[in-house]
This record gives C-alpha cells, structure tokens and sequence, in this order.
C-alpha cells in the first residue's frame, strides 16, 4: 500500500468530488494506493496547497496554473508539474452584485476587489479593467482567504474572483443576484484551475504510482458524472457546514459535472491553451522568460486516449 498526501486548494466542494467518490468507492485501494486528503481548514489557509508540497508536507497539490510557473521564477525554484486538469473549460468568473451598478468591468476602477493574493491575481484584474476600456485602478484588499466569499456578501468588497459551479450556485441558490465577468471575453487566455500538480522528481520516481493514482482520480470523476446523487451523499460530509445544503450541492454537483470531460478526455491539458496564457504573462511583463507548456505539464501520466 502507497500512501500519498493531496493538498486540496480549497475547503471540500464539487471541485473535488472525485477524490472523495474514490475513496468512498476503493478505487485507490484496488490501486494500493492509501490517499490522505489535507484541506485548509487543517491550518487556516496559512500555506497555500503549492507550498506544502514544495515543503514535503503533500506529494500532490490542487493549485492554479500559473502556481506553475510562480514556483518555477522563485529565488529558489521549484519546478511544479501539472499532470492533470480537475475542468476542461474555465469554471471561474470575476462577479459583483448585480444592483451595485457595476455593469462591465471597467466600471471597477476605483472600486474594492477582494483578492487571494496570487502572484498575478491583481495585474489579471487590472488588464481585464483595461481591456474594457478602463483605467485598472482599483483598490485591492486581502482578506483571510477563507473569509473572501464572505466579503462580497457582506459588501465589504466590491468584487472578486469565484467558481461559477460553487459560489456562483450558492448565490443562486440563496437568492444573492451576481453579475459575472469572463476573461476570455475580455482577451485575457485564462487557461486551467484547478490542476493537480507535484514535483519533477516525484514525477521520475513514482511513475507508475502517480499513473495509478490518476486512473483511481479519473474513475472517481467519471463516477460522480454518473451517478451525480450518489456523489452529492459521498462528498457532503466533508462539505463544512455553513455549506451543507444538499440541494445546492446536487446544483453543483449536476453544474461540475458537464466540465470534467469524458471517458476520452478526463485529465487531458491542450498544450497550446496553455501557451497562450504562458505568452500573455510574458506580453503583459509578469515574466520575462519565456516557458513553454511540454516543460511544465505533461499528460503521459493520464491514459492513453487523454494523452494527445
């Protein structure tokens, strides 16, 4: 038996569905593979999921992409790998009450945009300000990273940076009208978030582990996919319980499902989805080296039909 330890990116949600059906279900024990699931409650967001596997205290990691590439530029690199994607398509959105007369995004300058603090998170923002036409100046406070949510409903923050299959359907549910913005409508290449990262050498080391690991993840997806009920009573429990509302969960859960990709797919990152988004962090000045997607992800660990 191979225990391996995921650092999850946020608080138990239809993002990590999978996981959980996995474990409910033995996939991973009928891989030999015992899997430990760390959440930010365990520290309070104190260190991001990225960071605990660079400190060895994960072997995997849920994170952004463009935790990537962040490592990867650090004083003292760290060359994180992704080896899978959770969506196929971008699930995020930047959203505001639809009463606070913030019709597009340029009409957020001067305006409060809780962040989390990621290395690009606040120049992203800025551009899709000026993208629409804009001046990018806005006023960018840092919230307790599990608290951000609450910002915004609280209308201590104007604006912020959410899952449209989570909060988004939370709101929904709660009668909390938003109104979204989409990157990729404002010519920013947004790519994948969350992806499952570890490092180069876990990667040389434990190959067949991860590929087994990936397979059991994928059967798990491909489960809930299914049997979406099923999934929803699995992951519940570990849901925390200002947000264990099963009907909003089955929303999700039904929402999520129609992003993890298929049988064929499940897993698989377009190398050239990703470049996009790599050249657009170096127009924009965030890096001046130039990456390449084939050196900072690959999809060898997936099966063979997500490989190409």
């Amino acid at each position: 038996m191979r225990t391996l330890r995921l650092a999850l990116d946020w608080t138990a949600n239809t993002n990590h569905t999978g996981f959980f059906v996995a474990l409910a279900k033995g996939f991973y024990t009928e891989k030999s593979i015992e899997l430990k699931i760390i959440t930010p409650e365990d520290d309070g967001y104190r260190t991001t999921p990225a960071k605990k596997l660079e400190l060895n205290e994960a072997d995997l990691a849920l994170c952004p992409l463009e935790s990537i590439i962040s490592f990867r530029t650090k004083n003292n690199p760290f060359p994180l790998t992704a080896i899978a994607t959770i969506f196929q398509d971008d699930v995020s959105k930047i959203c505001v009450h639809k009463n606070s007369g913030i019709l597009r995004p340029k009409d957020l300058d001067s305006k409060k945009y809780a962040s989390y603090k990621a290395r690009y998170e606040d120049h992203i923002i800025k551009s899709m300000i000026k993208n629409d036409g804009g001046n990018g100046v806005i006023e960018i406070m840092y919230p307790e990273k599990l608290g951000i949510w609450n910002t915004l409903l609280n209308r201590e923050a104007e604006a912020t940076w959410i899952f449209d299959n989570w909060e988004g359907v939370m709101a929904r549910i709660s009668g909390v009208e938003l109104q979204y913005f989409t990157l990729a409508d404002f010519d920013i290449p947004y790519s994948y978030s969350p992806v499952i990262a570890t490092g180069e050498s876990t990667i040389a080391r434990y190959p067949d582990t991860l590929r087994a690991f990936i397979e059991a993840t994928r059967e798990g997806f491909l489960f809930a996919q299914k049997n979406p009920e099923e999934a929803t009573e699995i992951i519940l429990p570990y849901i925390p319980k200002h947000e264990r509302n099963r009907a909003m969960v089955l929303t999700s859960q039904h929402f999520s499902n129609k992003h993890y990709g298929n049988e064929d797919n499940w897993g698989h990152m377009d190398l050239s989805k990703v470049q996009l988004f790599y050249d657009w962090l170096h127009n924009e000045r965030l890096e001046t080296q130039i990456f390449y997607a084939e050196d900072t992800l690959t999809n060898a660990l997936l099966p063979v039909t997500a490989r190409r």
